[in-house]
């Protein structure tokens, strides 16, 4: 049993001062694998003031001698890159391979894109050439509570901290308590790494304990929130009453436009994106919306492909789907399949209950249904599991209208030969990301949605600006 119930506060490692025991669940067999605490106020105030005190040293550090400390960072993430992965994999359930090739690396991929856009960024200059003398300014915006879901545990602390830390704020990290062996980790190469005091602080709790002490917290700044809408409101109307700045990155539910003309791995690498991470990601593309052309052979090859899924457990090698992270996601998903039949759209693949021979452990069958329309439950609610939803369209406006018809707005697919309008289809889906023909956004691109997906950007130069404050100062002397 791995026992994790200190936190890291202040540069140290410390016993809670009003935590209690809450054990993490090895979702592939059910089984209790660790134990950490759950922090109470009195451990959210000693972080709060840790990043407090230490916040007017980091913001006068220089941008380079911060970056440097990333850089250490970095060198010694990749060198426990192995670590990670085995963590990410016991807690939340990724199969090892996937951990190995997506989860863990996904930090490092951040980490090198951070470097690279904070070495290009500007934190001051001129308001413009000919107006030398007006100045602006970006400064950190202060201590910054961070809430990190467990779905890509490390993409998201990496993509919060490492900004922060670049932008000069300091911080407290509540990471999911369903996945929180890996920010412990996190935590620990941080402490190697040489960071100041107070700096960088971990607190592990769940939303209505430690989330809505930082959310309310009046010497926190910023809450940075990646989570479900629901929560999302939430922090917000907590956060209101002290006007914190407030930046989301919430749900999705994409639609994946194939028209006629699209290669011919669009549907498999479609369904196969759908159910990557047991289809527990926000950006994953549940809406498979296919031109009535090619519709029938559309749906009969998805659910040939998702047969053909296997499923198994994390801690097995190999390019099989592991379970989902806990009992409530499980039951949601079920319940959810089952209204999808319940309200008449037409199940090709899977089902309710788990896999053949699997008895144990939080399996889901890779589920597809067919002649789904946008009104039914399944094509309207973030599932968070490994169901596809297909549903045909005539033109590209029908395409379109489909697409958008959704309270969400994260990411949206495109598949088409036709250049001109893949273009014209990009610009007109209201998300904060369109990816076409498979091809995949560059390192540094902003991610976030609109929308109930969210308000904020993550990621490169956008990332960082998340967590400055713009200055403007007048009367400035060049050289002085």
């Amino acid at each position: 049993m791995i026992e994790k119930r200190q936190f890291y506060i202040g540069g140290t490692w410390c016993d809670p001062r009003d935590g209690r025991d809450h054990p993490v669940i090895d979702p592939s067999s059910e089984e209790s694998c660790a134990v950490i605490s759950l922090g109470g106020q009195a451990d959210t105030d000693a972080a709060v003031a840790a990043a407090r005190a230490a916040f007017p040293g980091w913001m006068a550090t220089p941008p380079a001698e911060r970056m440097a400390l990333v850089e250490k960072l970095y060198e010694i993430y990749k060198a426990r890159t192995e670590e990670m992965a085995q963590a990410i994999s016991l807690e939340m359930g990724a199969p090892i391979d996937l951990a190995r090739q997506q989860q863990a690396p996904a930090g490092i991929g951040h980490m090198k894109a951070f470097l690279k856009a904070g070495q290009e960024f500007e934190f001051s200059r001129p308001l413009r050439e000919d107006d030398r003398d007006t100045r602006i300014i970006l400064e950190p915006v202060g201590v910054v509570g961070m809430i990190t879901p467990w779905n890509w545990p490390m993409n998201q602390i990496t993509l919060k901290v490492i900004a922060a830390l670049v932008a000069g704020c300091t911080m407290v990290l509540k990471p999911s308590e369903e996945s929180p062996l890996d920010a412990v980790l996190f935590a620990e190469m941080m402490d190697e790494a040489g960071f100041p005091p107070g700096v960088f602080n971990l607190v592990n709790g769940d939303g209505a304990g430690v989330g809505s002490q930082l959310s309310a917290h009046g010497d926190v700044d910023m809450i940075s929130f990646t989570g479900s809408a629901r929560a999302g409101r939430l922090i917000s109307k907590t956060a209101a009453d002290t006007l914190k700045r407030v930046s989301l990155e919430l749900g999705g539910k994409g639609a994946n436009l194939i028209f006629a003309d699209a290669d011919e791995k669009a549907v498999k690498r479609g369904v196969l994106h759908c159910m990557n991470n047991s289809g527990q990601s926000c950006n994953a593309p549940t809406r498979m919306l296919v031109q009535r052309d090619i519709y029938d052979r559309t749906v009969e090859a998805a659910a040939e492909i998702a047969n053909g899924v296997e499923v198994g457990s994390s801690h097995e090698e190999g390019r099989h789907m592991g379970p989902v992270v806990n009992q409530v996601q499980f039951d949601k998903i079920q319940d959810l399949i089952q209204t999808g039949i319940d309200e008449g759209a037409r199940l090709v693949a899977g089902g309710p209950g788990r896999p053949d021979g699997l008895n144990r452990g939080y399996y889901v069958r890779p589920t597809v249904f067919a002649d789904v329309t946008n009104d039914m439950t399944i094509a309207r609610e973030e599932i968070f599991g490994p169901v596809l939803s297909i549903m045909p369209f005539d033109t590209e406006d029908d395409g379109i209208a489909i697409a958008n018809d959704t309270p969400y707005g994260l990411t949206n697919y495109v598949q088409t030969a036709d250049g001109a309008r893949a273009n014209r289809v990009a610009r007109a889906l209201r998300s904060g990301m369109v990816e076409m023909n498979g091809k995949p956004r560059g390192a540094g691109a902003p991610f976030g949605g609109m929308k109930q997906s969210g308000n904020g950007r993550e990621g490169g130069h956008w990332g960082i600006e998340d967590f400055l404050e713009v200055k403007a100062v007048s009367g400035w002397t060049d050289n002085a």
